[in-house]
């Protein structure tokens, strides 16, 4: 079993995880575990307050190191591993994604206000985490992000695995166009290849539509490719 263990100010914010779509199904299998710990729980504050003024002056407040601190030694353990969401952090991916999956207890610790003391992050965390190159409020939504992402990947989880390796960046090109019943639709077709019944003009097809795909979308990871593909023909 995997353990999802969040530190947060909000822990009511998660309660919907709890029976949300694929990771619902998981903590009901037995597969995942979520825990929720507040943070302000563990304040020494009389009237537990765990933000201060910034020192040097700057804007805002800041999220005192010890009730961090406190309640992440109540839930770590060896093997343990912690990672801090923050817009200061490495870009969030599918292959931290994958990562993650493999790691059976992973602590998640979301900031608030003008984030958290540095000594924290810099002496007591594993991985620093941003979802994307902007500023949220807080760092609960990036966490649900980080286990619905890699939830998916836990053994068991998702029934079929081949729904996982055709998904958008599991390898570098976008997952191709897809298509369901009716055959038209407002006088627009599914391929022809598609219906076609023949796997290798149906692989073609889809490998043609991902790379089609990925050049119109997204250049950058068209020109990656096109790189491993130069890679590999060389080796």
């Amino acid at each position: 079993m995997n353990k999802v263990t969040i530190l947060t100010l909000f822990p009511e914010s998660f309660e919907f995880l709890k029976t949300y779509g694929v990771i619902g199904k998981a903590i009901s299998k037995g597969l995942l575990e979520l825990e929720f710990v507040n943070i302000r729980d563990f304040s020494n504050d009389k009237h537990n307050h765990v933000d201060d003024t910034v020192y040097g002056g700057a804007a805002g407040m800041l999220m005192r190191p010890q009730p961090i601190y406190d309640a992440l030694m109540s839930v770590k353990k060896p093997g343990s591993k912690v990672a801090y969401m923050s817009a200061a952090g490495s870009q969030f991916n599918q292959k931290l994604a994958i990562d993650f999956a493999e790691i059976k207890h992973l602590i998640l610790i979301c900031g608030h206000y003008e984030g958290i003391d540095a000594r924290i992050t810099n002496h007591y965390v594993d991985y620093e985490i941003s979802i994307g190159d902007y500023v949220l409020t807080g760092g609960e939504i990036p966490a649900m992000v980080v286990i619905d992402s890699m939830a998916r990947f836990i053994e068991g989880v998702v029934g079929k695995e081949e729904s996982l390796v055709t998904d958008s960046h599991y390898n570098t090109l976008l997952q191709q166009d897809e298509f369901t019943k009716p055959r038209v639709f407002n006088g627009y077709m599914v391929p022809q290849d598609l219906i076609s019944g023949d796997h290798k003009k149906i692989a073609a097809w889809n490998k043609k539509s991902a790379i089609e795909k990925t050049k119109r979308q997204r250049p950058d990871l068209y020109e990656k490719f096109l790189r491993e593909e130069n890679e590999n023909g060389l080796n």
